[in-house]
């Protein structure tokens, strides 16, 4: 019988104290996945760069980024921008820049931040000349977003040199090569409305999943609640925590899908396997 779930003890690291770490080599993304995904969802991106103020740091905060096949991300930004001034000014000289990329649980659980990537490479302005091509790969990624030739708005490549992720699945290093040649999850554009939606609506069946814990089930059926983390094509990964106020250890659960759901209709299949197997009596 199908009986998914994978207790994954707390520990402590960088991302936040406490954050509990999954140990599991079971089904996951790769890192250059897990970037990918990143710079192409919702999350927070401050583009930094270097020395383009004195004494410290320009930042900038891009309203949309998109990854071309080839790897290169294109940022649209302010014009008025420290990136978008540094860019325009350099004279063919390399412009160091950094994103930093920040992923936080679009639910309410301890430890909120999933993780954090940093993208460095080169930043160039994107010649006007060029706008035409890269206008259908923006409209696709960023439909709210204000056209690349907008008044105001200055169009960024950003040619990928190195990249380093830290999240709920460890820390790792990406490599140019692999960060092209990855994708982005495919429920990623549906994973906070799905998780959000899990939390509000489906809360008792999300707790349910207790029973697949083997020996925990009963200390987190009884004293603990179940918090939908985080969402991909591999499974869903639950946290466990006290109450407000209560005491108790916090640790992950990841509860691996049979195959990975590369849609949403196949994610509901997945997800009515998986409260299904947890509504099965436990054969003696």
């Amino acid at each position: 019988m199908f009986r998914p779930g994978s207790p994954l003890p707390g520990t402590e690291n960088d991302t936040g104290a406490g954050q509990p770490r999954p140990v599991e080599d079971a089904g996951r993304p790769t890192a250059a996945e897990r970037v990918r995904t990143l710079v192409e969802s919702s999350v927070s991106v401050v583009l930094a760069i270097p020395g383009a103020e004195p004494g410290g740091l320009g930042t900038t905060l891009p309203s949309g980024c998109a990854v071309a096949p080839d790897g290169d991300v294109f940022l649209l930004v302010s014009g008025d921008s420290c990136a978008a001034r540094a860019a325009t000014y350099a004279r063919g000289d390399d412009v160091v820049a950094v994103m930093d990329l920040t992923d936080v649980a679009p639910v309410a659980v301890p430890h909120r931040i999933r993780g954090r990537a940093q993208i460095g490479g080169w930043l160039t302005a994107v010649p006007g000349a060029e706008l035409p091509g890269i206008r259908t790969l923006l409209a696709g990624r960023l439909p709210s977003a204000p056209a690349p030739d907008a008044p105001g708005q200055v169009l960024l490549r950003l040619e990928v040199g190195e990249a380093t992720v830290e999240d709920l699945w460890g820390t790792a290093q990406v490599e140019p090569e692999e960060f092209a040649a990855a994708r982005p999850d495919p429920l990623a554009a549906h994973e906070a409305d799905l998780l959000q939606h899990l939390a509000a609506a489906h809360g008792e069946q999300v707790h349910g999943l207790c029973a697949l814990l083997g020996e925990r089930a009963e200390t987190c059926a009884t004293g603990l609640r179940a918090v939908p983390l985080a969402l991909d094509r591999h499974g869903l990964r639950v946290r466990y925590c006290p109450p407000a106020g209560g005491e108790g250890e916090t640790f992950d659960v990841h509860f691996p899908f049979p195959d990975p759901a590369e849609d949403v209709v196949r994610l509901r299949q997945a997800m009515h396997r998986l409260f299904d197997a947890a509504d099965a009596p436990d054969p003696a």
